[in-house]
C-alpha cells in the first residue's frame, strides 16, 4: 500500500477509555480532510441507581456520524457485551458494513430474536487467523485467550504502519476452550515492526500471571465435591468456557446439570451448535428438578451481580416455580464483582446466608479467574511485539495510569495517555494528542434512546430523591383566586417535625404567593405560576429540608 500525500494515523476512542465498558474505537487513515474510518467494537456499560429507569448506556457517536461517507467498516474483538452490546441499537445510525466470529454472530441473532424491532445486521464473518481489508486497513484476527469463545486481538496495518489492537486477552496455558494465545503471530509482527500497541489495562494493577481455567476447573470440583447438598453456581453468561469447567466438575463429581437463566440458555445454544460443548453430557430440564437428589444436583445459573429478576436472585427470595434452595445447599459466585454492583449482590448473599445457604466466593477458593492480563503478561506482550508507541485502553484511570508506567518501564519509547474523546495521532511524527471530538453516552429507555436531558433521567433523578408536586391554580374573572387551589404531592414527606402536614404548608405558601402580586399584575399568568411553584418549593424546603420538583398550572 502507497502512503496517500499528507496521510496521518489517528485513533480516538468514544467510550472505554477512561472507564471499563462501553468500549468503542475509531481508526482514522488519511490526509485531515478526507480520513477514512473503521469502528473497532460497539459496546455498552449497565445502569445504576444514578439511571433510575434506563436499560442501557451506550457511547455518543455523534462524532463518527458526522463522517458516514468516510466510515468504512465496524470489526467486533468478541461477544461480551462491553464490547458488542451496543450493535443493535447503534448500527442503524451508522449502517457499515460488521465483520465479527462465527460465535459472535450467533449470539447477536439470538439476541436480535429476543428483541421486537431489532435489525438485522449484516456480517462479514472472519476466523482466527484470516485476513480481510476494509478500506486503507489491512486486518488479521490474532485468536487469543480470554474467557469467551472466538476472542480476537486484531493486527490494523495501514501505510503508515501496524497498530496490534489487543481487546480483551490473557495468556492462558490451559484454556478450556480455543486456541491459546499466539505468541508466534505477535511476535511475527514485532519482529516485522509495530507502530502502536493499543492494550488492554483491566488488570494492571496486579503483579504476577493469571491462574488458567483448567485450575479453575480443578478448584470447582474440589467445592462440588465436598459440597453435602444441592451446588448453585452464578457466573457470567458469556463466558462459555466457566460453563464447561462447571459441567465438568459436576460430571467428574458424579452430578447432573440444570440451567436456569435465559440469557445462559441462549449462549449455550449458540455454543453447542458451534461444537463447543460436545463431550459434555445434556443438561436436565427444570421440570426433572424434583427427581434429581440434592447430592446428585449442581445449577447453572445467572445473576452474578446481583440483577434482581435474574435466576439467583429469584431462588434467594424463593419466587422459581419448580426449583428452590434449602438450608445446607452451597452457593458459589464464580465470578468478580463489577464495581457498583457490590450492594446488589451482598443483599442476595444476605438472604441466602439468612436460608442456611454456605456462600464460597474467589476468596475461599479458586472459583473464578479474570480473563485480562496481569503485569507479568503485559511485559510478555511487550516483549513480544516491541511497538515503537504504547496506548493503555480498557480501564479506569488507575488502570491506565498504571500500564503507561509499566510500558515506560519495559522499554517502549513514547506512552499515549488517552481518554474518551481524544484524537491521538499515530502517524507522522510523535505520538500527540491533535484533537477533542464529542463524546459522552446516551440511555436506552424503554424503546427510545437519547441523552439524559431527552430521555428525562435527570429529572427522575430529583423525583427520586425529593418528589413532586402539582398545583392547580384558577383565576377569575378579576384574577382572584377562584377557590383554594388543588394540590398533590407524591413522594414527599406527609408531616413536618411538630406534625402539621406539608401539603397543608405548601397549600397556604401557594394562595400566599398569589395574594402577594398586584392584582394587575395576576394578568400575567406565567408571573403567577413561577411565584407559586418558586413559593412550595421555599415552603417544602424550610419545613422539610428537600426541595420536591414543583408543576404549577395557572388558568383563568
Amino acid at each position: 500500500m502507497a502512503k496517500a500525500e499528507n496521510a496521518e494515523l489517528v485513533f480516538v476512542p468514544l467510550g472505554g477509555v477512561g472507564e471499563i465498558g462501553m468500549n468503542f474505537a475509531l481508526y482514522g487513515y488519511g490526509p485531515t480532510d478526507a480520513r477514512e474510518w473503521i469502528v473497532v467494537d460497539v459496546g455498552v456499560t449497565f445502569p445504576d441507581t444514578a439511571h433510575p429507569g434506563v436499560d442501557l448506556i451506550l457511547p455518543d457517536t455523534r462524532f463518527i456520524e458526522e463522517n458516514l461517507d468516510n466510515l468504512r467498516g465496524i470489526v467486533i474483538t468478541h461477544a461480551h457485551e462491553d464490547h458488542y452490546g451496543a450493535l443493535l441499537d447503534i448500527w442503524p445510525r451508522l449502517k457499515a458494513p460488521v465483520w465479527m466470529t462465527p460465535f459472535t454472530a450467533g449470539l447477536l441473532e439470538a439476541k436480535r430474536q429476543g428483541e421486537q424491532g431489532a435489525p438485522k445486521v449484516p456480517a462479514m464473518i472472519y476466523r482466527a487467523g484470516e485476513k480481510f481489508t476494509i478500506g486503507p486497513f489491512e486486518i488479521e484476527a490474532i485468536p487469543v485467550a480470554h474467557s469467551i469463545p472466538e476472542p480476537m486481538s486484531l493486527a490494523i496495518t495501514t501505510p503508515a504502519g501496524t497498530v496490534i489492537h489487543t481487546g480483551d486477552w490473557k495468556i492462558d496455558p490451559e484454556p478450556t476452550i480455543g486456541p491459546k494465545t499466539d505468541e508466534a503471530r505477535f511476535r511475527a509482527y514485532g519482529d516485522k515492526g509495530v507502530l502502536a500497541l493499543v492494550c488492554d489495562s483491566t488488570n494492571a494493577l496486579r503483579e504476577g500471571e493469571s491462574p488458567s481455567e483448567v485450575a479453575v476447573g480443578e478448584g470447582l470440583k474440589g467445592v462440588i465435591q465436598s459440597a453435602k447438598g444441592r451446588v448453585a453456581v452464578t457466573t457470567f453468561s458469556s463466558n462459555v468456557g466457566r460453563i464447561v469447567s462447571i459441567a465438568r466438575a459436576a460430571r467428574d463429581a458424579g452430578r447432573q446439570c440444570l440451567v436456569l437463566g435465559r440469557s445462559l440458555k441462549r449462549v449455550i445454544d449458540v455454543a453447542g451448535e458451534l461444537g463447543y460443548m460436545d463431550g459434555l453430557p445434556e443438561f436436565i430440564a427444570e421440570e426433572d428438578y424434583g427427581f434429581i437428589p440434592r447430592e446428585n444436583l449442581v445449577i447453572i445459573c445467572t445473576g452474578s451481580q446481583g440483577e434482581p429478576l435474574a435466576a439467583l436472585a429469584k431462588l434467594s427470595r424463593d419466587e422459581m416455580k419448580s426449583v428452590s434452595l434449602t438450608a445446607g445447599d452451597t452457593v458459589v459466585f464464580s465470578s468478580r464483582t463489577i464495581p457498583g454492583n457490590e450492594k446488589a449482590i451482598l443483599e442476595i448473599k444476605n438472604r441466602l446466608i439468612d436460608l442456611g445457604m454456605k456462600i464460597v466466593e474467589d476468596g475461599d477458593a479458586l472459583v473464578h479467574v479474570s480473563g485480562h492480563p496481569r503485569r507479568s503478561e503485559l511485559r510478555k506482550m511487550y516483549e513480544w511485539v516491541r511497538p515503537q508507541i504504547g496506548v493503555p485502553v480498557h480501564g479506569e484511570a488507575a488502570h491506565l495510569v498504571a500500564q503507561g508506567s509499566l510500558m515506560s518501564m519495559s522499554g517502549i519509547g513514547q506512552v499515549a495517555q488517552v481518554r474518551d474523546g481524544d484524537m491521538l495521532r499515530l502517524y507522522p511524527g510523535a505520538a500527540t494528542i491533535v484533537d477533542q471530538v464529542p463524546f459522552g453516552r446516551v440511555y436506552k429507555d424503554g424503546r427510545l434512546i437519547g441523552t439524559d436531558q431527552a430521555m428525562g433521567i435527570r429529572d427522575r433523578r430529583k423525583l427520586s430523591f425529593a418528589g413532586h408536586v402539582a398545583v392547580n391554580v384558577v383565576l377569575d374573572d378579576k384574577y382572584e383566586l377562584a377557590g383554594d387551589p388543588d394540590l398533590v404531592a407524591i413522594g414527599v414527606a406527609e408531616a413536618d417535625a411538630s406534625g402539621e402536614t406539608l401539603e397543608d404548608l405548601m397549600l397556604d405558601a401557594a394562595i400566599g404567593a398569589v395574594d402577594s402580586i398586584p392584582r394587575q399584575r395576576r394578568k400575567d399568568l406565567d408571573l403567577v405560576q413561577e411565584a407559586v411553584r418558586r413559593a412550595v418549593r421555599g415552603a417544602a424546603n424550610e419545613a422539610w429540608g428537600k426541595k420536591p420538583l414543583v408543576t404549577v398550572f395557572v388558568t383563568r
